[in-house]
């Protein structure tokens, strides 16, 4: 049995349809199977809801008497980008106020916006005889607006990797804080929900499909930006008119640490024309499965912890090394169970209609890193080969003979085996002078936590490290923790030199 796409918006219209959530159809497949929930079912509506940055709303404020080309625009001090037209702007929900930085931005704005609230406009300009005005500010709401469409270039991620942390502190990433040494494990999107977790070959979703943006209408405008299906990582470049929105479907968030990101729900609609349709929106939690990323490891490839599926995630608990460690979703998935039946409502009552693609989306596509032509500097290139070593069981009088010469003022302690357990520094031994009857030895006073890095580390990152640990030097070790060579603050003093030449 097969039916068409003008049957099923006839019986829409009659209000005959069957519509029943994508949570729903994995139950009824078992019960009736998959011909019976062909013959029951006519379209199938998902969801999801969580923070989407990328992104934002384009504006038309209309024209000020006198006119103004608004080259500089912000909406309660969060700049929009006003390089369109003369009175047009587009605000990014990641976009951060100049005085309140983190903790308000471009999706907050949006969010005052759908809620009734009134912003304040403050534009500037260099003044041109058909646009004289050189600044304008005034308080604005949405209806006072022309326009306000939001264009949201990448939403509704197919699925989105877990993260962890491995290291020994405290991580703020886009993932929410992530606690040291396997702590926590995140994690985000909907699973059996999700939009193309129940159309991954996208037969049904693609450029001009009708969609729930929102909490109004919207339409898929085709493949969003990093859009990667070969991977099992599709997006959707989304659109819809932000006056018909809900402040209950889009909501401003900070993550500590990161920034301003806008929680967007997003529903999209699924005929059922065939079995492969069946098939495909039968997806259980079970069946997606995702990767754990190491999120300490500063590179654009980390490492893989382990493969899980949304249902061991939702389970509030996995296994990481013979340990059981606590997930916690940053999306919300009562919110996306919302919007899948807010729009099965919608549909079912006639209000609402479905298309097929105008336009199909690529599902071969994967996504590229970007292009460098130049690889920015690494330790290796910097870093002073020498490193001043001693042993843990010498007297503290060798080591501050060391440092007195003042050739260094950090030694590295090594073991038997030349591999680094300690760091001591002018400062430890001071300490020591104080309690002379504890601190004999080195391994009495070094420090037995010790911040490295690697020769191939970039400069920056291992920068970082100096700056968030307020410390002046990193042993760069190798593989086997035998030390190699020292970043000190002077290393990088040299570097800013070079760059100044």
């Amino acid at each position: 049995m097969e039916r068409t796409i003008d049957l099923v918006n006839e019986r829409i219209r009659d209000g005959n349809a069957v519509v029943v959530t994508a949570e729903r159809m994995p139950e009824l497949v078992a019960e009736l199977g998959e011909e019976g929930a062909l013959a029951e079912v006519d379209v199938v509506t998902t969801g999801t809801f969580g923070a989407m940055c990328s992104s934002g709303v384009f504006l038309n404020f209309g024209h000020a008497d006198p006119p103004i080309r608004m080259e500089r625009v912000w909406l309660n001090d969060v700049e929009a980008y006003a390089g369109i037209a003369a009175v047009d702007a587009y605000l990014g929900a990641t976009q951060q106020s100049e005085t309140r930085r983190d903790q308000y931005g471009g999706a907050h704005v949006i969010e005052d916006l759908v809620s009734g609230n009134s912003v304040e406009v403050r534009a500037h300009s260099r003044g041109t005889d058909c646009y004289p005005r050189r600044t304008v500010r005034t308080e604005v709401s949405l209806p006072d607006l022309n326009q306000a469409v939001m264009v949201n270039p990448r939403n509704a991620y197919q699925r989105y990797n877990a993260a962890v942390n491995t290291s020994d502190r405290v991580l703020h990433t886009y993932m929410g804080m992530l606690l040291p040494n396997h702590g926590n494990v995140t994690y985000s999107g909907a699973g059996v929900l999700n939009p193309i977790s129940n159309d991954p070959t996208f037969r049904y979703i693609g450029a001009g499909v009708p969609i729930f943006l929102g909490g109004g209408e919207g339409i898929v405008i085709g493949e969003g930006t990093q859009h990667s299906p070969a991977g099992g990582f599709g997006t959707l470049m989304v659109s819809g008119d932000l006056k018909g929105m809900s402040a209950e479907y889009l909501r401003a968030a900070t993550m500590h640490g990161y920034g301003v990101t806008l929680y967007v729900g997003i529903g999209v609609p699924i005929p059922v024309l065939d079995i492969e349709t069946v098939r495909a929106t039968a997806v259980t939690d079970a069946a997606i499965e995702v990767d754990v990323v190491d999120y300490s490891v500063p590179e654009r490839s980390r490492p893989t912890v382990r493969r899980v599926s949304y249902a061991e995630l939702r389970s509030g608990r996995i296994e990481i090394e013979g340990e059981e460690v606590t997930t916690s979703p940053l999306s919300s998935f009562r919110r996306a169970r919302q919007v899948a039946e807010e729009l099965a409502e919608r549909i079912a009552s006639g209000r609402m209609t479905l298309a097929l693609p105008t336009r199909r989306i690529d599902t071969t596509r994967s996504a590229r890193p970007m292009r460098e032509i130049a690889q920015g500097p690494r330790v290796r290139e910097v870093m002073d080969r020498q490193a001043f070593s001693i042993k843990g069981d010498a007297p503290v009088t060798d080591a501050a003979r060391s440092l007195l010469k003042g050739e260094t003022n950090h030694l590295v302690v090594l073991d038997a085996e030349g591999r680094l357990t300690g760091i001591v520094t002018t400062y430890d031994l001071s300490k020591a002078v104080l309690q002379p009857e504890r601190a004999r030895l080195v391994a009495d006073v070094m420090a037995r936590r010790v911040i490295t890095t690697v020769p191939d580390e970039p400069v920056d990152i291992a920068a970082q490290k100096l700056r968030r640990n307020n410390i002046s030097a990193l042993p760069v070790v190798d593989a086997d923790r035998h030390v190699v060579g020292m970043l000190t603050a002077t290393s990088l003093s040299r570097l800013i030199g070079r760059g100044r030449e």
